[in-house]
Parts: structure tokens; sequence; C-alpha cells
């Protein structure tokens, strides 16, 4: 019993990880975007709260509270939702969410209502399964008890991850097909090809990692790369693993179907691509599975190639709660980094013909990485 509350207090933590930098990602969109452009972006939901409404008497939202209320209490209120009202995360994390909430379910007529419904369910769900093998944090023991911050501890969680990864192409194809429309259904086919494509490269840039570290544990593999005062270095991206890292940082630029990959979705030629006939909490679910992509990626990328929560020249006790925390913040800033990167590359580069998305999967990744595959057998067998 005490192992089935443990399991589910540690999804419900990991769910709050995922949502939170699904979120993070979707203000960074809308932000950062701004600021590339040039432009301000969302900065006005909340901002006209300001100090000068705490002394009208005459509001009926604060009549009841006094004035020495209004000056102690609600007042830093008031300014931190103006603060947070300026650099948009109000209108993006709270007014778009309702807005989606509460907008039409609309389902096109001849095509299916659950299978329409599926669709969007389908390419979300095994996104936020996959984080459940991911290890968050270094093992710590608390009251007397040891915890191991990942939901689910499989010894083969590299091939839960490209299992994962393969399947999330059946919701896009899924939404294309059941949304009754041309535009819908050339999307679906494009990421289809698209996700298929890459995928190639993608499980062998991953089976060049599990021959280096000779595991399919994350957890194992994260901690192979701990560094000491004395042994810095280990990382598996300096300096055996940078091509591996460049494969794997495009393919997953091309699995999340985002810029410069963005073409099952070009909006010039496809309107909105596979999710056009979405609309409401359904459309939404397929920006939050996109979101939660980029940080999945960045998590993986973070996991194979930058030592998890390891620091160079810093060996942290193990079983300590403070140094669990700590690690976990490392973690995460590592990740918060990539899915800025991610999104900083998503506005800056211009979309790739689609010929140009198959030659760079084909023709480049995929033989690279198959060299880069045998150079690594060649080198393990002689070391």
């Amino acid at each position: 019993m005490n192992a089935v509350i443990g399991i589910f207090i540690k999804g419900f933590i990991v769910q709050q990880v995922t949502l939170g930098l699904a979120s993070f990602c979707t203000w960074v969109e809308r932000k950062g975007s701004a600021l590339i452009q040039d432009r301000v972006g969302a900065n006005r939901a909340g901002t006209n709260l300001v100090v000068g409404d705490l002394l009208k008497t005459n509001n009926l939202f604060l009549k009841p509270f006094s004035l020495a209320i209004r000056l102690l209490v609600l007042a830093p209120v008031f300014a931190v939702i103006r603060f947070l009202g300026s650099i948009g995360v109000i209108n993006t994390l709270l007014n778009d969410a309702l807005k989606a909430l509460l907008k039409e379910d609309f389902v096109p007529a001849g095509t299916n209502v659950f299978l329409h419904a599926l669709g969007p369910f389908m390419a979300v769900f095994p996104v936020f399964l996959a984080f459940a093998v991911i290890p968050l944090a270094p093992d710590a023991v608390i009251f007397g008890v040891p915890i191991r911050f990942q939901v689910a501890e499989i010894s083969t969680g590299v091939l839960f991850l490209l299992a994962m990864g393969s399947i999330a192409v059946y919701g896009v194809v899924l939404a294309g097909w059941t949304g009754n429309n041309k535009f819908s259904l050339m999307g679906a086919l494009r990421a289809a090809a698209q996700m298929i494509s890459y995928e190639l490269a993608m499980g062998i840039a991953f089976a060049t990692i599990v021959l280096h570290f000779s595991t399919f544990d994350l957890y194992q593999i994260i901690d192979a790369q701990g560094g000491s005062l004395f042994n810095w270095g280990v990382w598996f991206m300096f300096p055996t693993g940078f091509i591996a890292f460049i494969i794997l940082f495009i393919v997953g630029m091309a699995e999340t179907k985002r810029g410069p990959f963005d073409l099952p979705e070009s909006e010039s030629e496809l309107v909105a691509g596979y999710f056009t006939e979405y609309s409401g909490m359904k459309f939404l679910l397929f920006w939050l599975g996109e979101f939660a992509e980029i940080a999945l990626f960045s998590i993986v990328l973070t996991t194979f190639f930058f030592g998890g929560w390891h620091v160079p020249f810093v060996t942290l006790p193990e079983g300590a709660w403070w140094a669990a925390l700590i690690g976990h913040g490392v973690f995460m800033g590592k990740v918060l980094f990539f899915c800025v990167l991610q999104i900083t590359i998503r506005w800056t580069l211009p979309r790739f013909r689609y010929d140009q998305l198959m030659n760079i999967g084909w023709k480049m990744l995929l033989p690279l990485s198959i060299i880069n595959l045998l150079a690594a057998a060649v080198f393990k067998l002689l070391s």
C-alpha cells in the first residue's frame, strides 16, 4: 500500500513538473518571439491594478477591507499581479487557457466524434507518459526511507523513450484523418513521413549512447557522467558524444514538428495542418503536447550529454535531501536552457522546403548517425 501511495505522489509531482515546463515554454514562445521580432508582446492583463485603486472607498470589491489591510496586504498582491501582467504571464497561462476552455468544441460534419476527440489525446498521452521514466534528481533518504525521484524505475528507459516517440505519430495521423479536410490530411501525411524518417537517425543515436554507457537505465547513464574535483570531462558531450548530440538535437526539433521543421502545420500552405479542424481545449492539447515535447527533448539532451544533475568540480553527498534539491535545480536549469534555445531557433531560422526536410533526414543525418555508431563501436572495442 505504501508503495502505491509513493508512486501516486511521485506521479503527481512529475505531472506538475511536466505542466510547469510546458507552461514555461508557452510563455517563452509568446514573449521570446516578441523580443526577437522587436515587439512588446503580451503585457495587458492585470496591469490595470494600481495602488490608487486601493484608496478609493467606492470600490465594491475593496469596500469591506480597511485601509490598513488594503495597504499592507492587498498592495503587495496588486504589485505582483501588475508585474506578472506586464511580462505576459497572466495573458499566457491564465487568459489563454480560460479562453480555450470556454470556446465552442467544433466537430466537422461526416466524422466520428469519438475518433476526433481521440486524436489530441493520442498525440499528448505518450509524451506525458515518457516523463515517468525520467529521473529528476539524485537519490535521497528522507525520514529513513530511500527515495528515487523517478515514477517508473525500469532498466530499459532508453527503449521506453523511443517507443513513446514512435506512438505519438498515431495521434497526429488520426487527427488529420478525422478532420475531414484536405489540408488536415496533407498535414497528417507530412507529419507521419517526417516523424518516421527522423526516428531512424534518432534510434541509431540512442544505440550509440547505449553502446557508450553499456546500459539502458537513464539513472545509471546520468550517474556515469558524475565527476569529482580531480575527474572532470566525463560528460558524454565532451568530446566523444558531440556528433551524437548534434544529430539528436536536430532530430528532436524535427520530432516536435516546430520551425524550421514545421512543414506539417505550415500556415502559408495548409492553414494549420493536421489540427486545422480543432478548436477549444482540443486545439490547446496539441499545443501543450508540442511544448511538452520541447521539454522532453531538452531533458533527453541533458540526461545523455550534459550530466543531468552533476556539476563540474562539485561532488554532492549521496542521500542528503538538500543535495537532491540542489541536483534537481541544476537539472532543471540545464533543461530550461535547451527549451529557450529550441524556441529561439524556431523564431530565427526560416522554414525548410519539404524536399530539403527529407534530404536532411535521409541523406545527411541517417548516414552520419550510422558512421558515428560504427566509430563509437570501434572506439569501444579498442578501449
